[in-house]
């Protein structure tokens, strides 16, 4: 046992001053911080309001869509943003079979002829952003049995901010919906098509602001409870996670207000849970090893700085991995995968500063935060210390550890130690079979019907829509081509197969008259048999784009509209799959190189990581066709699948290995893997929990984008903290031994060697 000589004469009062000096920095964070949630607080609030949800914002410049609407504009001093409100009878036996009766079409008709006059509160009139001032003629369909009728909004009106802060879009929407049904007289109205729908969806992440913060922050909570028994210290952990939150949240409003990224409803919610759990996680290990060094020494500033100091390295390496992994995105040609980059690596920042300032100075609060089960020192060190100056004289190592209880991780750990080639054959097999359902995973697009997992009004307007009328009625595709080359382009698209009827544009913007010629060229819009967002609709823009473009003879023809909108998305988003993965692998296995000063470990993690994904697609795939029968997935939905589960699962093994390799370089490689697992098994398998639970938060949001994305994270990081880091990773490193670490084996420092020898 180490022994201390006495101060000298003014060292007391030189610590005073260290302590004063020490007290007034950790005010001036806590208040600092607390200016930052005060300030980032309502911007969490007001996201809502710099979102763009609009498809078409999220393709590049270049894509074909996005060149023929920029085209398109020339035909037309007012870009559109087409509201269909459709009516129709039928779905009961009485009325099943039969059309209108003449009173419903005398209703509907005269609800065409007032709509432009419907009143908006706050707004004015629906016709005031109406292009042209009125609404398309009400269109009957065939069977008698509905009608059609087109509301062109003014795009750029409906979706400026007003005075209220807000677009007018959704209460335009709101107004135009409820009188479509009072004046059906006794059929079904709805209001469907690209307004409609946009609408639905900003409605739908309406609840991210507040039912999925508060289910992600109370499931939080009750975890956090269960894992300290404690009423102060989870609270003051949750208290981290929301003050990072606001500081991510107010830096992304400010970015996306000024137009400098991209914001949808999927990376606002993904960026509340990214950043919340990821704060919550390096809040578990810096309390976790703070804990650790309270049972050891007496002064809770040193217990402090050799946490902070211990954790720093494995914490800022985890941060680094995910940001690196969320920034590779950049390397997206869609908008909205390459703003969730810059997005999401901002809350990761925020987590991480949040946890290593902020929670050091609440935790020094004092011992009485992890009431009632407050950590000491045994009573022999505490009366041979005495002094806070003992403590700081004590050398911070591994090996200042308690014999650990025979709980459930010693069990592991020696299970591990006994059969470490066995342990990590099982796993990997195990994990190997799940991986063989990868490829039935239906990642080429879904439907925009199919968005939705409840019922919503658009939705059901777009299927009425399809039983009454021409799939592709009032959403036509929209080609831009030379004078010229107009005539046979309308006779190459009436021959394409799924289009019923295509015509140049004349004045007004519709077919039909002398063509309208802008700078050379004309306007050609086509119908399609199917609904305007299902595969065989793209299916035909990609047959009517290789006639066209066959025809092109130097001018360039541009084939756009809803349609080949979401088939450029598709494409785009496959493209970005292949290539971002691969990216992804070599930056992250570089960090992890550098960190642990080793080739052999970082492709063990690397290689049980991505075994890991794959294994939790494959699940992801039996579960979504057979169990929930999901129709399909974006492309987005593995990337960034991939994304989470590589950068997120690559941290517990950075918490796992980072110890393991301080123990190594002191008890061997193979007891300093156990030791490692032992020690760290509670916190990282809580962290893992933890994370879990906060990706489970998005199934509050009715999007299958966001179910999906919900399911594979909280799954695969469950599988990767409970099998892979616990099971697979540490007997992999047993068993190879020291070659794990070549070509540098861990070698303890000056500090390990001295306590090796009083010991």
């Amino acid at each position: 046992m180490t022994t201390e000589t006495p101060p000298a004469p003014g060292r007391h009062g030189a610590r005073r001053g260290r302590g004063v000096l020490r007290g007034a920095a950790l005010l001036a964070v806590v208040v600092a911080w607390l200016a930052i949630a005060g300030l980032g607080g309502p911007a969490i609030g007001a996201l809502s309001s710099v979102q763009s949800n609009d498809q078409e914002s999220f393709l590049p410049a270049n894509a074909e869509s996005v060149e023929a609407a920029e085209a398109a504009r020339a035909f037309s001093d007012r870009p559109s943003l087409p509201a269909f409100v459709v009516f129709s009878v039928g779905g009961t036996a009485d009325t099943d079979g039969l059309p209108a009766s003449p009173e419903q079409l005398t209703s509907w008709n005269a609800f065409a002829g007032s709509v432009a006059a419907i009143e908006v509160e706050g707004v004015g009139t629906v016709g005031q952003f109406l292009v042209g001032g009125a609404a398309a003629p009400l269109v009957p369909s065939e069977d008698g049995q509905a009608a059609l009728l087109v509301l062109p909004l003014d795009s750029d009106l409906v979706s400026t901010a007003d005075a209220s802060g807000e677009p007018p879009l959704d209460r335009i929407v709101d107004e135009v919906r409820a009188a479509a049904v009072a004046a059906a007289a006794g059929a079904s109205a709805h209001v469907a098509g690209p307004a409609g729908l946009v609408s639905d969806l900003g409605a739908a992440f309406a609840g991210i602001d507040g039912v999925l913060l508060l289910v992600a922050l109370s499931a939080v909570l009750v975890i956090l409870i269960l894992i300290y028994r404690a009423i102060a210290l989870p609270l003051v952990v949750l208290f981290t996670s929301v003050s990072g939150l606001a500081l991510a949240g107010g830096v992304v409003y400010l970015l996306a207000r000024e137009d400098v990224l991209v914001l949808n409803g999927q990376s606002q919610g993904i960026l509340f849970i990214l950043t919340v759990g990821a704060a919550t996680d390096y809040g578990l290990l810096l309390v976790s090893r703070y804990r650790e060094e309270l049972t050891r020494v007496t002064s809770t500033a040193t217990a402090m700085r050799r946490a902070w100091r211990s954790c720093l390295e494995p914490v800022a390496a985890s941060a680094g991995t995910v940001i690196i992994g969320l920034l590779c995105l950049l390397l997206s040609d869609l908008n909205s995968n390459r703003s969730l980059g810059p997005v999401g690596a901002i809350g990761i920042v925020a987590a991480f500063l949040a946890a290593l300032t902020l929670l050091p100075a609440l935790l020094l609060a004092g011992r009485w935060l992890f009431w009632p089960r407050i950590p000491h020192p045994p009573a022999t060190a505490r009366s041979a210390e005495g002094r806070h100056a003992t403590d700081a004289a004590r050398p911070h190592t591994a090996q200042h550890e308690r014999p650990a209880r025979r709980g459930i991780w010693v069990v592991i750990a020696d299970v591990v130690g006994r059969h470490p080639r066995r342990t990590w054959l099982i796993t990997a097999g195990a994990l190997a079979v799940a991986c063989l359902a990868v490829p039935t995973f239906k990642a080429s697009g879904t439907p925009q019907t199919d968005v939705f997992l409840t019922d919503v009004d658009s939705i059901d307007g777009q299927e009425a829509l399809v039983d009454h009328f021409p799939g592709g009625s009032g959403d036509p595709v929209v080609v831009i081509a030379p004078e010229a080359a107009g005539d046979a382009v309308v006779e190459t698209l009436s021959s394409t197969p799924g289009v019923t009827a295509a015509g140049l544009v004349g004045e007004g913007g519709r077919p039909g008259g002398p063509p309208l010629v802008v700078d050379g060229r004309v306007q050609v819009q086509a119908t399609l048999t199917d609904a305007a967002d299902s595969q065989a609709a793209e299916d035909t823009i990609r047959a009517a784009r290789a006639a066209l473009h066959a025809l092109s003879d130097g001018e360039q023809i541009l084939v756009g509209g809803t349609t080949a909108t979401q088939y450029d998305t598709v494409t785009t988003a496959e493209h970005d799959l292949r290539l971002i993965i691969p990216v992804i692998l070599v930056a992250v296995l570089l960090v992890l190189i550098v960190l642990l000063r080793s080739l052999v470990a970082p492709l063990i993690l690397i290689v049980a990581t991505v075994l890991s994904f794959g294994a939790a697609m494959g699940v992801g795939a039996l579960v979504f066709n057979h169990w929930w029968d999901f129709p399909g997935a974006d492309p987005a939905v593995p990337l960034f699948a991939f994304v989470f589960l590589v950068a997120l699962g690559v941290d517990y093994s950075i918490f796992l290995m980072t110890r393991v390799r301080e123990e190594v370089a002191v008890h061997g490689p193979n007891e300093g893997v156990l030791r490692g697992l032992r020690v760290t098994g509670g916190v990282i398998t809580s962290a893992g929990v933890v994370l879990a639970a906060t990706f489970a938060a998005l199934f509050v949001i009715p999007i299958l984008f966001l179910a999906q994305i919900a399911f594979l994270v909280t799954f695969g990081v469950l599988l990767d903290t409970l099998v892979v880091r616990t099971l697979l990773v540490p007997a992999l490193a047993s068993d190879l031994g020291r070659r794990t670490w070549w070509p540098v084996t861990p070698k303890p420092t000056r500090h390990q060697r001295e306590v090796a020898r009083m010991q």
